[in-house]
């Protein structure tokens, strides 16, 4: 890894306003779609999220496939398509008549996100900035973290004006001209290859090292945890009785707790790496969640919950960029972050689903909230098993 970066901060912050609206169009749109969508097609509210299901396993198994594309012949090309292809799908979204095509189409938009967020601006800049990339990554998570502060009342602005048709088509001709137009344009041919790809080798996937299966089982856990609280946390707290204005002070206080872990790790810079940061995201959201077993309907305990649960939220984005270089030093970035997101993504599409099947057969809240804080524990051990794996292989 290079000492120094090979391209100026602004280049940061272009690719960062790019995963913004990236995030904003094609991930956080569907929040605000769905519901004038489900009321003017009469499609079920499980047909519309199994759509989206879809699309994050095809997201999984995609991922694989893009980050091995990214070693061997850079970002550029597969980032702007992420971008264009991204943006004409929510335009044919918008003209949707069909589940079918729908399904389709939600099919073909996670290859796009998995061409597009995160993943490979992070494989970019690793690449590009040597020992700042730490920085960068987190530069690009703190700006991509206001997507859904941004962009989600921008949709539902757009919906109510026009209509949820318009909106998308609106969304869709931004995506490709705003990001697409950034990739192509400040992105060099070869940005993000590997450096083992640039000498003819094939770049290693260790699979056989216990480190990656460690940082699979920690963030595979965490993927469920994530959306499985992000679909059933307000009818967690509703069933226990509390009103909207609180629950709505709760779910207000995870995002600006997110963006603030972020600017605390950009502010220390180097000073923290992975394996610290990760220690306190495994504690701070097994302890969050245990706040949310014990005390389910209790309001102040709710907003620990809240603070604890998004400050490690935020800043897991930072530690899954920077565990590869860290814990898997030598191995090939962009390839190994590939294989890595397969489960996760996977685990995001199931547990929302899975969730809600153990709600309805057990008919209690409370073995959610226990399938949630066992997935947290699994967390924890993949953690410990990486951390204890990487320390032994020195």
């Amino acid at each position: 890894m290079n000492s120094s970066p090979s391209r100026p901060w602004s280049f940061v912050w272009l690719l960062a306003a790019a995963q913004l609206v990236a995030w904003g169009c094609l991930y956080y749109a569907f929040a605000v779609a769905v519901v004038p969508m489900e009321a003017e097609l009469g499609w079920s509210r499980t047909s519309l999220n199994g759509a989206l299901s879809i699309g994050l396993a095809s997201w999984g198994f995609s991922a694989p496939w893009v980050g091995r594309w990214i070693d061997r012949h850079g970002a550029r090309m597969v980032m702007t398509v992420g971008a264009v292809g991204g943006g004409l799908l929510m335009m044919a979204w918008s003209q949707v008549e069909s589940q079918t095509a729908f399904v389709m189409i939600w099919a073909a938009m996670g290859f796009c996100m998995a061409c597009l967020l995160y993943e490979p601006a992070f494989a970019v800049v690793t690449a590009l900035f040597g020992a700042d990339y730490r920085r960068a990554i987190t530069a690009i998570t703190l700006l991509g973290g206001f997507a859904s502060t941004v962009l989600i009342p921008l949709t539902q602005a757009l919906c109510d004006q026009f209509g949820w048709r318009p909106a998308l088509l609106i969304l869709g001709a931004f995506c490709v001209l705003f990001v697409g137009g950034i990739h192509w344009a400040v992105l060099k041919p070869g940005d993000g290859r590997s450096v083992l790809a640039t000498k003819g080798d094939s770049p290693p996937l260790p699979v056989g090292n216990p480190v990656f299966w460690g940082l699979a089982l920690w963030f595979t856990a965490y993927g469920a945890v994530f959306t499985g609280l992000t679909f059933q946390l307000i009818p967690l707290m509703t069933f226990h009785g509390l009103d909207s204005g609180r629950i709505m002070m709760v779910m207000a206080s995870i995002g600006p707790m997110q963006v603030l872990g972020r600017i605390v790790l950009l502010a220390l810079g180097r000073r923290l790496d992975a394996r610290m940061t990760g220690g306190g995201v495994v504690l701070a959201m097994a302890v969050a969640v245990g706040l949310l077993m014990a005390f389910p309907g209790d309001f102040p305990a709710l907003m620990a919950f809240a603070l604890l649960y998004g400050a490690a939220n935020g800043i897991i984005t930072i530690v899954r960029g920077t565990a590869v270089p860290e814990y898997l030093n030598g191995a090939s970035y962009a390839a190994t972050n590939g294989a890595l997101a397969l489960p996760v993504n996977i685990a995001k599409a199931g547990a929302p689903l899975a969730l809600a099947a153990l709600w309805s057969a057990t008919d209690s809240p409370r073995a959610v909230t226990g399938a949630i804080l066992a997935c947290c524990l699994l967390a924890v051990a993949g953690y410990g098993l990486a951390t204890v794996a990487a320390r032994r292989r020195r």
